[in-house]
């Protein structure tokens, strides 16, 4: 038919205990993960992934219960309330000095992500709205809503001028809107494995060119798969920050989303048969302006074993905007050029 389906991306887990009266389920989360026509190619690294983030919540859990035996149940539930009571209030001052914008990003396929930011200064609020964003995506493109109000958190959040751990406190003055049916609201059994590593990326950039903050940055993890029967890896690769109305871009950073650091190359090399022959910033071509953005990078890997290998990338057809505020006069711009790669494209904002 065309369209992808979530059975596809693997086994899926709905509301399964780990563990039962203390006891780790391992034979059931083996028979559970070795359904289906797409079942786990590695289970024992699963089961070992489990097991590591179950120590990790029974360690946060003696820690929280040490801090109420330290300091009291009162006390600590005062703190929690005012953790999320001050990034309530961070949010709310970043909100007076917003104005209303709209952006709509048209992605490689011609799917687009658009939002309205409307603000109510009276009761220091702010509705997002995301109707009109394309409908629910054939491929795995959609984001689930889970994906879209994180992408509002993390941008609200890196409006705030302060320390401030992030919390649900930051969404408490935003109304946000979410159509269903949508690419960032799909109904089951929609493919969703690129909506949380590209999707949540144009959602991103899509709300910093309504808010008039920032040029797009490179707009895509530049996710890089390879392996074979003995080995798989998975990198995301590194490009150009989008620049501002007062500084550069960065160069060569995860931005946005992604939010991960690459394999040393020595630790690559060792545990893996590549070789790492380069890796490099492309100088110039953030591109010129006012405010350049930052430079991207270039990676090149030579396998010395037969190797399968895959990206999952955007803006292979379309650059990121060049001036991402809807109250300038070339809002929404894109370069159309299918030849360059996503890193190599002008990010610049007019003041």
């Amino acid at each position: 038919t065309g369209v992808s389906m979530l059975d596809q991306e693997g086994i899926l887990i709905n509301n399964f205990k780990l563990m039962k009266r203390g006891e780790f389920q391992e034979h059931a989360i083996r028979d559970l993960l070795s359904q289906g026509p797409f079942p786990a190619r590695n289970i024992d690294t699963n089961i070992a992934d489990f097991q590591a983030q179950l120590a990790a919540c029974e360690k946060g859990m003696q820690e929280l219960l040490r801090m109420v035996d330290h300091y009291g149940l009162e006390v600590v539930h005062a703190y929690m309330r005012h953790v999320q009571d001050n990034a309530e209030e961070s949010v709310r001052r970043a909100l007076e000095v917003l104005h209303d914008g709209d952006f709509c990003y048209e992605m490689d396929d011609g799917n687009r992500v658009c939002v309205n930011l409307s603000l109510d200064r009276k009761a220091r609020s702010a509705t997002i709205d995301f109707s009109g964003t394309s409908l629910q995506h054939p491929g795995n493109y959609n984001a689930p809503s889970a994906i879209c109000r994180a992408a509002v958190l993390f941008v609200f959040r890196c409006l705030v001028d302060d320390v401030i751990p992030l919390n649900e406190g930051c969404l408490k003055p935003l109304k946000i809107i979410i159509p269903e049916d949508s690419m960032i609201n799909p109904r089951y059994p929609a493919a969703v494995v690129a909506g949380n590593v590209e999707t949540s990326q144009v959602i991103v950039d899509t709300l910093l060119g309504a808010l008039g903050m920032a040029a797009g940055s490179q707009g895509t993890m530049n996710n890089f798969t390879w392996g074979n029967e003995r080995f798989q890896y998975y990198e995301t690769i590194c490009g150009g920050a989008g620049a501002t109305a007062k500084k550069d871009g960065t160069d060569a950073v995860h931005t946005h989303m992604t939010n991960s650091r690459l394999t040393d190359p020595e630790v690559l090399e060792w545990r893996f048969p590549v070789c790492l022959e380069s890796f490099s910033i492309r100088r110039g071509s953030g591109g010129s302006g006012r405010h350049s953005g930052g430079n991207g990078t270039e990676r090149r890997v030579r396998f010395l074993e037969r190797m399968t290998a895959s990206m999952l990338a955007r803006h292979r057809r379309w650059s990121p905007v060049i001036c991402s505020s809807s109250r300038h006069p070339a809002a929404g711009v894109m370069a159309k050029d299918g030849n360059r790669s996503p890193q190599d494209f002008a990010l610049k904002m007019q003041s």
